[in-house]
């Protein structure tokens, strides 16, 4: 049986609609929650803390701003959508002294309460609402008219209503005009995180890397190896995203496609699926939260010595190069 998908049409906006809502924070989600909210009517105050560099932007864009702690007394709806580490000692000091009974705290993603290092009062609502994207996207697709999908979760239903908020809150930001999904926060947070890890950022940049280095170092222009294995990646993506598999393999060359079915098992092997199933556990078991805890807790060591590496690496440097001679490719600098 299918999955239930919930759109614009199945969704009131009703128990939100005379509601405050506080968006706590103004990063790359937080910027498209609020004005996506904002502008499907929605009473929306931004919250930030004192000094914050992002007041001026959220200004700009036409809402009010005040501290977290004010927010949070005022609001009625409580979004935290500042990033995970930083989530519970604000949530701490400045958050769960004013959650009052019959107010909901909401999240983008449920790393925190899943691992237990948010642990909301019993007398209010907790939910979440993911957009299965980047917040800079969010809001694009909004302004153009159309949706990102996204999923939803009760953890907590103090109310009884807290349902009916989550899917609003989905319909507010625009993520019900393509499809919501219903989830719990325990798959929320390992599904994305296996996600992230295995495929979508840590499994595609390795696979790129391992890719342009296997040419430079037989001898091959680095322009060219650049050319086949990173800036091509998106032309494929856009035909899965488009057409899924069937059609992909339908748009490219034989030789291509048969190269695939050849080729692509002794790449992804037997040995990285059951590495894969080893991530999926390290997130399960929380290893990885903790291991991601301590390297924020130290100022992000690792972290940073990865970010070092990578702005160096030949990939990158012959990158930029290219990608500056293409006039179609935005010039600007990275949104934050």
């Amino acid at each position: 049986m299918a999955a239930k998908m919930y759109y614009d049409r199945d969704i009131a906006l009703d128990p939100i609609e005379n509601k405050l809502i506080a968006i706590i924070g103004y990063g790359s989600q937080a910027h498209a929650h609020a004005q996506n909210l904002r502008d499907s009517g929605l009473n929306v105050v931004v919250g930030l803390r004192e000094g914050s560099s992002s007041r001026q932007k959220a200004e700009q864009a036409g809402l009010r701003v005040t501290s977290i702690e004010d927010a949070t007394k005022e609001a009625d709806v409580v979004m935290l959508l500042i990033p995970d580490e930083t989530q519970p000692k604000v949530y701490a000091q400045s958050i769960e002294p004013y959650l009052t009974q019959g107010k909901a705290l909401a999240f983008g993603h449920g790393f925190n309460v899943h691992f237990g290092r948010i642990r909301p009062p019993a007398n209010v609502d907790v939910f979440l609402v993911a957009p299965k994207g980047p917040g800079h996207m969010l809001r694009r697709v909004y302004t153009d008219g159309a949706g990102m999908p996204g999923i939803f979760a009760v953890q907590q239903d103090a109310s009884g209503q807290a349902r009916d908020v989550a899917l609003a809150y989905a319909r507010g930001i625009g993520c019900a005009r393509a499809g919501v999904l219903e989830t719990t926060f325990k798959e929320e947070t390992e599904t994305d995180l296996f996600g992230e890890q295995s495929v979508l950022c840590g499994g595609v940049t390795h696979l790129i890397q391992a890719g342009f280095e296997t040419l430079v170092e037989a001898g091959y222009q680095p322009e060219i190896a650049y050319f086949e294995t990173l800036h091509e990646v998106k032309l494929i993506v856009d035909l899965i995203y488009e057409k899924g598999f069937e059609g992909m393999r339908h748009s490219i060359s034989n030789t291509a496609e048969f190269g695939d079915y050849v080729t692509g098992p002794r790449v992804i092997t037997g040995e990285t699926k059951a590495t894969m199933k080893d991530v999926l556990t390290d997130i399960q078991e929380g290893r990885f939260a903790q291991r991601f805890i301590e390297d924020a807790e130290s100022g992000f060591p690792y972290m940073n010595e990865q970010r070092g590496k990578m702005r160096g690496h030949q990939l990158e440097t012959v990158g930029k190069e290219l990608r500056d001679m293409m006039p179609f490719i935005s010039k600007k600098a990275l949104e934050v």
